[in-house]
C-alpha cells in the first residue's frame, strides 16, 4: 500500500482503504448470488436504493450497472457532497462465483476510476466469511469536485470524516446482507 502524500488532496494514498467482514450462515455460492445481484442492493445498502444493468450480462465482467442512490443532509454536513438522489454507473471488474465480486465506479465520460467496491466470500465451517471492501487510490471526479475549494486542513478533515462514514457503511451493509440471507434461507 502506498503512503505517499498527493498534492491535490493533501492526504496519503490510497485515499480510502476500508474493509469489514462478517460470518453468514449460508454457503459461499448462495452468498455470492445475493451480493452480485446489484439491483437488490437497495435491500442492504445505506445509500444505493437499487438500480439496473444497462450493458452486458447481469453480473458479468464488463457489464455496467446504473445505481439509484440517496444521501441524507446529515452525512458530512459541512462538506459540499451530493445530497438527495443521484445516479452512478459502475463496471464489473471481477466476477468469480463463490469467491469475489468487484465493481469500479465510472466518471461522467463512462471511464473507470480508481474507486473499487468489492465482496469476497470464503468458506467458514458450515457458513461463509463475507468481506466487503472499498479502495480509492486516486481522487475520483466527484472527490475532486468536493475538495476543489478546500485548503489542506479541510481536505484532511474531509478525508478522515468520509473514511469513517465509508467504514461504517461497509459494516452496516454486511449486517443487512446477513439479515436478508439468513431470513430468506
Amino acid at each position: 500500500m502506498s503512503t505517499q502524500t498527493t498534492a491535490d488532496t493533501g492526504v496519503t494514498a490510497p485515499l480510502f482503504a476500508s474493509r469489514a467482514e462478517i460470518r453468514v450462515a449460508a454457503a459461499p455460492d448462495a452468498v455470492y448470488r445475493i451480493v452480485s445481484d446489484l439491483p437488490r442492493s437497495g435491500e442492504w445498502s445505506p445509500e444505493c436504493r437499487g438500480g439496473s444493468w444497462v450493458t452486458g450480462e447481469a453480473g458479468a465482467v464488463g457489464s455496467v450497472f446504473r445505481g439509484e442512490n440517496e444521501r441524507s443532509p446529515e452525512v458530512v454536513a459541512w462538506a459540499p457532497v451530493v445530497r438527495g438522489t443521484w445516479t452512478t454507473h459502475a463496471e464489473v471488474v471481477a466476477a468469480e462465483p463463490g469467491r469475489t465480486f468487484r465493481w469500479a465506479m465510472h466518471d461522467s465520460r463512462g471511464e473507470r476510476q480508481q474507486s473499487v467496491w468489492a465482496f469476497d466470500v470464503e468458506p467458514d465451517g458450515d457458513g461463509t466469511r463475507l468481506v466487503h471492501h472499498f479502495r480509492m487510490d486516486a481522487p475520483t471526479e466527484g472527490i475532486r469536485g468536493i475538495t476543489a475549494e478546500m485548503d489542506g486542513d479541510r481536505k484532511r478533515a474531509f478525508f478522515a470524516e468520509w473514511g469513517e462514514k465509508v467504514a461504517g457503511d461497509l459494516a452496516e451493509t454486511l449486517h443487512r446482507i446477513r439479515a436478508v440471507i439468513e431470513k430468506n434461507g
